[in-house]
């Protein structure tokens, strides 16, 4: 790789639970970089829809696994215009429907599907060069040598107006949905949700996007001058 190809190349890894607001933060984040943009759950999510458009117990792990090794995943970087496509189907809209929603954690679970993931996710990264990436083991397990890790989080009120807000669904449902999915996310055995020991933590309860996104330029800034 040449030297300004090196100068230039950037990594951030954005984690967090759902509702923190790592999906709009790390896209406007890659706008203002000129980077690219890459959405490691919506992977797990378009897996899941193979698995259960193929009629897949999301819990029989071999199953989940040969499905997943089966389907053709494209994931498009572009943050003004992220695509998730499955055998050639553009699923962008399908993969948050509820049934996936509901399937996610388990199908996330499977060590195999993540070992997969994880290489596919890597391989992005590399081709890209500058990126921010988005997930729930990024910093700690995708990319530990991103420039700049975060951690957002938010109170669970706040995550969860956010939620309901995106998907017009009722505040109470949706707050038991987030606890059931951090239950899950935290306590499976293949990479669990944490933050990484050098990720910078920042708590967007109160804060707007472009307050959040303004603070994560200053911090990589402090650590990648000229970025």
């Amino acid at each position: 790789m040449a030297e300004k190809e090196r100068t230039r190349r950037c990594v951030v890894a954005v984690d967090g639970p759902s509702g923190s607001g790592k999906s709009t933060v790390s896209r406007r984040l890659a706008t203002a970089l000129d980077a690219r943009y890459l959405d490691t759950g919506a992977m797990y999510r378009a897996v899941t829809w193979a698995v259960l458009r193929s009629g897949v117990d999301p819990q029989d792990a071999e199953a989940v696994t040969k499905v997943a090794g089966e389907t053709d995943l494209k994931i498009g970087v572009d943050p003004e215009a992220p695509s998730v496509t499955a055998d050639g189907i553009a699923i962008d809209r399908d993969i948050r429907g509820p049934e996936v929603t509901a399937a996610v954690s388990a199908v996330s679970a499977v060590p195999a599907v993540r070992e997969q993931l994880v290489a596919l996710q890597r391989e992005i990264i590399e081709a890209a060069g500058r990126i921010v990436v988005e997930g729930r083991d990024i910093g700690s397990v995708v990319a530990p040598d991103a420039d700049l890790k975060v951690y957002l989080t938010a109170s669970a009120e706040a995550r969860a107006h956010r939620r309901s807000a995106e998907n017009a669904t009722d505040i109470s449902a949706t707050a038991a949905d987030l606890a059931r999915r951090d239950r899950l996310d935290s306590t499976r055995t293949a990479d669990p949700l944490r933050q990484a020991p050098d990720a910078v933590e920042l708590d967007t309860t109160a804060l707007g996007v472009a307050e959040v996104v303004a603070r994560l330029q200053e911090l990589l800034a402090g650590r990648r001058p000229g970025q």
